[in-house]
């Protein structure tokens, strides 16, 4: 059932968008399907616009794109203008005030503790982003994210090493499980839970997490030694039906993240009185097979699979070099992306004649808001990973390529002027990888 529902979505709405001419398509023919000028606008422009440099680049980069602009001849931070060729020398089809879509954690504070550190991105470091907010979160060996909970959904993605992670929902049944690299876990908002790195990989983990609320704030979790650094000692006691002595050397503050010994390859969760929690908090998304697409391949995880994860759904995407992810856009939902290896381009069309483009690397957080017409070009010579992420339950987007080739010929040709062999390549079956520009 799971590779059907693939099949559905990836062959109407999510292949990678192609040049018909690297499959060897005629033509346009100049008969039947004669080019007429359009009698209220002038074409668009033909002036090339693609990427002018990369972050590898052995140049000093100047704001100059065609006749536009001019040299730098002040104070300049080449490093970064390498990372953002876009942002320095604009493609003209780039117009209007679309906000900033781009955040590196690079550039996000770093909150060290003993055992790991975690840096955020929220609406205070990229306005843009009012749907969702990340964190990206280091753990040694044995180390412990300690038990919290949180007002908002959190989704967890491991990007390296292994993680074993501890639940309790509002009925009193537990979950316990480990999880290995691109696997996912989901916590709904309120549910306590924890994090511990296991010791299947010596150097312990580093994982992303996404929350569904773009205010959202790692430093404002509800946590367990906080909460009951600030109950008074006599209080715990008539709670727990004990001793206040019992209480005397616990945390005078929170934990946050501290060293713990690695969890047992064994360990299993206590027995509930209720029993299991029925649903499973996490899923094996490094053991779903990626579905091959023209230039690239994809996989998702939502709540047709993973049942529990009912505000995040998600999908990770590669393309492979000179290839991009087809022109489209998501009807109702923002997306929250994050580029896990290679490099990409993405342009955002944001209606009334908004455009704005930026280059993007590993560890970099890119947003999309809902509608926003959008593609993403593999720009390197090795293969593109991301995450593109959303709150919802589903997957959905819309292709561009779709909707034009389920809509009446004559009416696309009355639009954008195409000839009959356009139109018809529009409805190809086999959509080739386009080449580098």
């Amino acid at each position: 059932m799971y590779n059907m529902q693939l099949g559905r979505v990836f062959v109407c709405a999510f292949l990678l968008a192609a040049s018909h001419c690297a499959e060897g398509a005629p033509a346009p023919s100049s008969s039947s399907s004669a080019v007429l000028p359009l009698s209220t606008v002038s074409f668009a422009s033909t002036n090339p616009n693609g990427l002018l440099w990369s972050d590898t680049s052995n140049i000093d980069p100047e704001p100059i794109r065609g006749s536009l602009g001019t040299t730098v001849i002040g104070p300049q931070n080449v490093p970064l203008d390498l990372e953002n060729a876009d942002f320095l020398a604009p493609p003209t089809t780039d117009a209007g005030t679309v906000g900033n879509a781009k955040w590196p954690f690079s550039m996000s504070h770093n909150r060290l503790q003993t055992g790991g550190w975690a840096r955020q991105q929220n609406v205070d470091v990229l306005p843009i982003a009012t749907e969702m907010a990340g964190v990206d979160m280091r753990l040694e060996a044995g180390a412990i994210r300690e038990l919290h909970w949180h007002s908002t959904g959190e989704w967890g993605f491991v990007l390296k090493g292994g993680v074993q992670i501890t639940v309790v929902n509002p009925d009193g049944q537990n979950y316990l499980a480990t999880l290995n690299p691109s696997d996912v876990w989901y916590f709904p908002a309120g549910v306590p839970h924890s994090i511990q790195a296991t010791d299947d990989f010596p150097q312990g983990s580093e994982f992303l997490l996404v929350f569904d609320s773009g205010t959202f704030s790692e430093d404002a979790t509800f946590l367990l030694t906080d909460w009951l650094a600030h109950v008074p000692k006599e209080v715990l006691a008539k709670n727990f039906r004990t001793d206040m002595s019992a209480f005397a050397h616990i945390p005078g503050q929170e934990l946050y993240i501290f060293p713990g010994t690695p969890p047992a390859d064994n360990a299993v969760a206590p027995t509930s009185p209720q029993g299991p929690a029925p649903l499973p908090y996490s899923w094996a998304f490094s053991q779903v097979p990626m579905t091959p697409l023209a230039g690239g391949s994809v996989r998702i995880v939502d709540s047709t699979t993973f049942k529990i994860a009912t505000t995040i759904a998600a999908a990770e995407v590669t393309v492979e070099p000179g290839g991009m992810r087809e022109l489209h856009w998501h009807p109702t939902q923002d997306e929250w992306s994050y580029y896990l290896e290679g490099t990409g381009r993405m342009s955002l069309f944001a209606s009334s004649g908004n455009s704005r483009t930026f280059d993007f690397q590993a560890g970099d957080v890119g947003y999309v808001p809902a509608s926003f017409g959008h593609f993403v070009e593999n720009t390197g010579n090795t293969t593109l990973r991301f995450l593109e992420i959303f709150k919802s339950d589903r997957f959905q987007d819309m292709s561009l390529q779709q909707w034009l080739a389920l809509t009446p010929p004559d009416l696309v040709k009355a639009h954008l002027n195409l000839d009959d062999q356009t139109i018809a390549n529009l409805n190809k079956t086999k959509i080739t990888v386009a080449g580098p520009s």
